[in-house]
Formats: structure tokens, C-alpha cells, sequence
């Protein structure tokens, strides 16, 4: 059989488990996958990773990339290549902080052709579902957007401002599509006092918001019949909610974020503001109890909201958690950290690979990524296990390399990454892909 490349490795993670095997390409996909055998002088198209493991390509499908309109706070051509860095080769673009946002189809277009050229790995994109375009939602998913985010709360931009719980079931059932909500119910939020303590941030969006918004997106999906994804969770009381509509039939899935995962309320520093992100991070017993959630399938994949902005934008003048802009940037970093936390607690790569490539891809409908079998996109992460690093932030790629990890030791260590069977080497050869054909 012809091939592109083999790559060999002692540690092949597959759907099936962790494996010797060889991986033959061509012409971007995975045509087999074989016994492990020394890399031959008659096979120049060969490499041996030995004992570093070959994941697939992470599949983040929540980032906010924010160009065009925004890009000043991230863009495409540094979300993407400090996506490559961590291991990401494909993720979906969120339809906010850009401006126009991304609820027309004509928006779609201007997002499109800002992005081409630049991207690094491949990228989808969501459409968004505001008050005002219900009756555009079905063109701009035949358009090829791979479902709908909206906010049931403030989401922070004017530009795209959320549904209204009571029209929510009507937006539901303006088209056949998945729908990725952000699940805080605007009643049980109130507006954080001027403060340089993270717990009287915390206080302002208790865990009752992300309560009682899944309550009422669950209510929706019953009557509707709707798809719905709740995006980041990061409180865990919602899990076992989640899990009785779950045996009733109603088609819900969940995301947490490596943050929720690994930092906790009680270590954030006073006007450590470079850790705030809506909803919060919450304590140390309800983080364990998020691992726990995972563990069991509550929740179905790990997944960035990578959402960055200008330093200022966090206020690290004041160091005042009210008046700082609410997000993470943690692209590049979501592989290690995950990992660090996950092998501590005894997860295993396979674990890894399912959450944080094989269900994300699934739940967005990207039947050709996440996975190292045959037939899909050879999308391949040489990653060493038992290697670690410093973050240190004039590292990073993405455009302000701002982080609530900087100083943290983590492990593994993104060794390479191939795009479609291809070596990722800073030239931009990313796809932008579309529902149905990705």
C-alpha cells in the first residue's frame, strides 16, 4: 500500500485503548493502522516516536478567536497557531466577540473570509441565536454553521444580546440544529460589588444560576425535543439533574473547561484578576466533584473557552474582579493541564483523548476528526507523558499572553503535530470546514 507517512509508536491511543501499532497515511487520512515494527531505511516516509504516545488532534470546539470587529484581542492567526502549540488541530469558532457577530449569513461570510489564509488548524464555526434573527437561523445552518450558541444572560458585548427564557422554546424549534447554551439564569445573578476578593465575585453567580438555567433549558428540551449542549459547566449540583433528563430521553450534552478542572476558589489570589471567567471557579470539593462527573459520563468532554482580551481589559490597574473582563485564554494549555490533574487522580491518555478529541468531535458533528482510526484526518499529536514545563506566558501564541498559569509546573509536553498527515511548521494550512463536510 502507497502512503504519505507511518508513524510509529509504542503508545498509539485509539477508541479501542493505548497500543503498539504503525499509522500509515495518505493523502491526509489514515488509511491503517498496524503492528509496531522498526522504521525501516526502504520506508523514508517513516518516523519512530518510541515511547511518545500519538494522540489525535484535539477538537476544541469553544473559542472565541474575536476577528474581525475584535481582533485587537485575539485573532486567527494567533488563536490558531497557539491552538497547534497545545496539541488543537481543529476548533470552532464561537459567533461572539466578533463584530459583526456571526447571526446572519452574511456575517458568516465576513467571518470566513477574515479567517482565510491564516488559520494554523482547521476551523468551524457556531452561528448565534439572539432576539432578533430567529428567522435567519435555518439559512445560516444550510449556509454550514455546526448549530447555535446563545446566552441566557447578559454575555457581556451589545452586539449579542441574550434569548429571552420565554421565547426560548420558539428558538428551539426554528431548526433542526444543535444548540450550545450559556446556562445562568439572570435572576440568581446579582451585580458584583467593586472588590479585590475573588469570593465576592464568586458570591455574585452562586451555583443556584447555573441551576436553575439548566432547569429551564431542560424544561425546553422536553417540550421541544430540541438537541442542547450546556456550555461550560462549572458547577457540578447540575449534574445529576442532567443525568435524570438524560433517562427520560431528552438529547442533552455537557461541557466542562480545564480550569474548572484544576484551579479553585479558595487559591485565587486577592486581584488576581487573570482568573476570572463567568461562570466561575468554584471550590475544591466541587472541582473533585466535577472529576467525579466525568469519570462516571455526566459530563461529556473538556473543552477551552478560550476568551481573551486586552491586559487592561482585566484591570490589573485595580485588580478589581467587578470591572474585569470575564474570561480565560488557555488554548495552547488545556492538553497539560488536563493531563496533570487527570494522571494525579489515575485517568489515563485514553481518557484524554475521549474527552478532549473523540466527544467534542462527535457532539459537533465532525465525523472526520478526533480519533485515530482509518478513514478519518490524520490529525496526530506526538505527546510525551512524562515530560513537564514552567509556564512561562512570553511562550504562549495567543495575542496577550495573559494566564492564570503562569508559574504553574505541569506535565506533558506537546512534542509535534500533524495537520492532515502533514507536520504543522508555522506555514498556515488550516481548512475552514462546514457542517456536513468536515
Amino acid at each position: 500500500m502507497s502512503h504519505d507517512l507511518v508513524l510509529r509508536s509504542r503508545r498509539v491511543v485509539t477508541p479501542d485503548g493505548e497500543r503498539a501499532a504503525s499509522v500509515r497515511v495518505r493523502d491526509g487520512r489514515i488509511v491503517a493502522i498496524e503492528a509496531y515494527d522498526p522504521v525501516s531505511d526502504a520506508d523514508p516516509g517513516s518516523e519512530d516516536l518510541g515511547d511518545l504516545a500519538l494522540l489525535p488532534g484535539l477538537v476544541d470546539t469553544h473559542v472565541h478567536v474575536n476577528e474581525p470587529g475584535r481582533t485587537e484581542w485575539e485573532g486567527f492567526a494567533t488563536a490558531t497557531r497557539a491552538a497547534a502549540a497545545g496539541g488543537v488541530t481543529t476548533i470552532v469558532d464561537m459567533p461572539l466577540n466578533s463584530i459583526p457577530p456571526t447571526t446572519t449569513v452574511d456575517a458568516l461570510a465576513v467571518k470566513r473570509a477574515s479567517a482565510a489564509g491564516q488559520c494554523h488548524v482547521d476551523v468551524g464555526f457556531w452561528g448565534g441565536a439572539v432576539p432578533d434573527n430567529t428567522a435567519e437561523l435555518g439559512a445560516l445552518h444550510e449556509a454550514g454553521v455546526f448549530g447555535f450558541k446563545c446566552f441566557l444572560i447578559d454575555s457581556g458585548v451589545p452586539e449579542f444580546p441574550p434569548v429571552q427564557l420565554s421565547t426560548l422554546d420558539a428558538v428551539l424549534d426554528a431548526v433542526d440544529a444543535l444548540f450550545v447554551i450559556h446556562a445562568e439564569h439572570p435572576a440568581a445573578v446579582h451585580e458584583a460589588p467593586s472588590s479585590r476578593r475573588y469570593a465576592d465575585f464568586v458570591a455574585s453567580r452562586p451555583p443556584s444560576a447555573e441551576i436553575d438555567a439548566v432547569a429551564v433549558v431542560l424544561a425546553a428540551a422536553r417540550r421541544t425535543g430540541a438537541r442542547v449542549h450546556i456550555l461550560h459547566v462549572s458547577s457540578a449540583r447540575v449534574l445529576p439533574f442532567v443525568e435524570a433528563a438524560r433517562a427520560e430521553g431528552v438529547r442533552i450534552t455537557v461541557e466542562t473547561c480545564p480550569h474548572y478542572l484544576t484551579l479553585t476558589a479558595e487559591e485565587v489570589p486577592d486581584a488576581a484578576t487573570d482568573h476570572k471567567c463567568c461562570p466561575p471557579i468554584r471550590d475544591a470539593a466541587n472541582r473533585d466533584a466535577l472529576w467525579r462527573g466525568l469519570a462516571a459520563g455526566a459530563i461529556d468532554c473538556v473543552v477551552s473557552d478560550h476568551s481573551p482580551c486586552p491586559p487592561d481589559l482585566k484591570r490589573p490597574d485595580t485588580g478589581d474582579f467587578a470591572a474585569a473582563w470575564g474570561g480565560i485564554a488557555s488554548v495552547q494549555l488545556g492538553l497539560p493541564v488536563v493531563w496533570t490533574e487527570a494522571s494525579r487522580r489515575g485517568h489515563t491518555l485514553a481518557d484524554i483523548a475521549r474527552w478532549q478529541a473523540q466527544r467534542p468531535a462527535e457532539i459537533a458533528g465532525l465525523a472526520g476528526k478526533g480519533r485515530i482510526a482509518v478513514g478519518v484526518d490524520a490529525d496526530l499529536v506526538a505527546f510525551d507523558p512524562s515530560g513537564s514545563f514552567t509556564v512561562e506566558p512570553a511562550q504562549l501564541h495567543h495575542r496577550h499572553p495573559v494566564t492564570p498559569y503562569a508559574g504553574r509546573r505541569l506535565s506533558g509536553v506537546v512534542r509535534a503535530v500533524w495537520l492532515r498527515g502533514r507536520l504543522i511548521d508555522g506555514t498556515p494550512r488550516g481548512r475552514l470546514l462546514t457542517r456536513g463536510e468536515a
